[in-house]
């Protein structure tokens, strides 16, 4: 048996799969000779649309195109290439989507290797059973999970651990391909197998998950390289143009984070009160300190289900007199819609929402600026979410014709208070989603039991299935 290395080497090549890095970035990365090859493909910020939709956030040529010189490299070299989060989501349907694409390159390229595929759906029912038992337990400040919600989600998925990857490389995977991941997953997954610190790992991975993000300045379509060693890590991005500071990874290891020094995950916390950054260089930063501290696993469960269907309009408004009134004037107009269909529709039935950019469009009620001065000019979109597309269609389509012509005091033209920069000026935005479900999974005993790793020979003569 091999002994473990003392210093391991991971290239993380963009933030998420699809944005994108340079081949120069990329060229570089794999001039230092990584021992693995990583890459976090989602993320809930773009919110449950997608999730629930079954479709990805990413363009397919763009992922494609990052996933072929990931896979050409890392056979070329013969060491592993983990993607996480496939598809954006880590849903069935985003895994068989980047499944498929995998599979493609394979063919055109004459790839021959291992393919570990790792599931992250989680069965309703037995969901169902976790929410009535108490199982199934709120992420503050969200609301107690209830049944109906389970029902309700079009996808429920659990944001695995670096466990079922590590079971997918001691089956001998080239490639993995999993669901729904805890995003330091893919990067600690091989320095756990080899006993690296896992405090030192999980930080490592929180950090490399958003590649050259955390540099100067930062990017989320550029490659870093990570290097860990028994007591401390490097972080070093390969653009030649950036560089890692004291204060960009520092302030990175705060990025999505409610407590400066806990970051909790899957299997336990991960503290950082002891952790110290040095500049090491003048583009590279060292790392020492970050400890875990192991607790009860719990899984994050994500699930997304219909809340209606939208459709919007965009105008722009430049009266002063207008602008001046505009509180008052929407708050009529949304009067007059509610009486116009008072006999066929309830409050229940529709919502009615005008954003103010330029104003408060971005912070609404929080923004400390809005009645600071008058704008010049604010760009409204008026949107309205209903039970059906033809509902959600008649709300915006009346709102923006009372609002295009409602008279108010000072009002000088009465063609029209809009400016409509399209024609048809209302839009249908399809199907909307709510997160359902955005809680933790407790009483996980096995790590690796609800992510199944399957493994297919791609290349070879003939496919094998396996579970572990």
């Amino acid at each position: 048996m091999r002994p473990a290395p003392d210093e391991l080497r991971i290239l993380s090549t963009t933030a998420i799969l699809g944005y994108g890095f340079p081949e120069s970035s990329f060229a570089a990365g794999l001039a230092r000779d990584p021992h693995v090859i990583a890459v976090d493909a989602g993320s809930s910020d773009p919110g449950p649309y997608y999730l629930g939709a079954g479709v990805p956030f990413t363009d397919r040529a763009a992922v494609k195109r990052d996933l072929r010189l990931m896979l050409i490299a890392g056979r070329a070299r013969s060491i592993p290439v983990i993607v996480g989060t496939a598809g954006g989501c880590g849903a069935r349907p985003h895994l068989d989507w980047t499944l498929a694409i995998v599979r493609e390159i394979a063919a055109e390229e004459g790839l021959a290797f291992r393919l570990a595929a790792i599931p992250a759906d989680i069965d309703r029912e037995a969901l169902l059973a976790a929410q009535a038992r108490g199982a199934l337990v709120p992420l503050p400040p969200g609301p107690e999970a209830s049944a109906e919600d389970v029902r309700a989600s079009t996808h429920l998925v659990a944001q695995m651990g670096p466990e079922p990857l590590m079971a997918a490389l001691a089956q001998g995977a080239d490639v993995i391909v999993a669901g729904r991941a805890y995003d330091p997953a893919v990067f600690a997954a091989l320095p756990l197998m080899q006993g690296f610190d896992a405090g030192l790992a999980v930080h490592l991975g929180k950090i490399l998950e958003c590649a050259a993000i955390a540099a100067v300045p930062g990017s989320g379509g550029d490659c870093m390289l990570g290097t860990l060693r028994r007591d401390h890590f490097l972080v070093e991005p390969m653009a030649p143009e950036r560089r890692c500071t004291v204060v960009s990874v520092a302030a990175h290891t705060l990025y999505e984070k409610s407590d400066p020094y806990r970051l909790p995950g899957p299997g336990g916390v991960l503290d950082l009160t002891a952790t110290t950054f040095v500049q090491e260089d003048e583009r590279t930063v060292r790392v020492a300190g970050s400890r875990m501290i192991r607790g009860a696993y719990t899984l994050k469960i994500e699930g997304a289900a219909l809340a209606g269907f939208r459709t919007v309009s965009i105008a722009g408004v430049r009266d002063p007199s207008f602008i001046a009134q505009i509180d008052a004037i929407l708050d009529a107009v949304r009067a007059r819609v509610a009486d116009n269909f008072s006999r066929t529709l309830s409050a229940d039935d529709y919502r009615l929402l005008f954003r103010q950019y330029g104003r408060d469009g971005v912070m609404g009620a929080h923004e400390p600026l809005r009645d600071n001065a008058t704008p010049h000019e604010i760009g409204l979109v008026i949107e309205a979410v209903a039970a059906s597309q033809e509902i959600a269609d008649t709300i915006v389509s009346f709102a923006r014709a009372s609002l295009l012509h409602w008279g108010y005091p000072g009002r000088v033209s009465t063609a029209g208070n809009l400016a409509l920069p399209y024609s048809p000026s209302d839009m249908q935005a399809g199907e909307v989603f709510r997160f359902s479900v955005y809680h933790l999974l407790t009483g996980i005993d096995d790590p690796c039991a609800l992510f199944p790793v399957r493994i297919e020979e791609i290349g070879a003569p003939a496919t094998v299935g396996a579970a572990s």
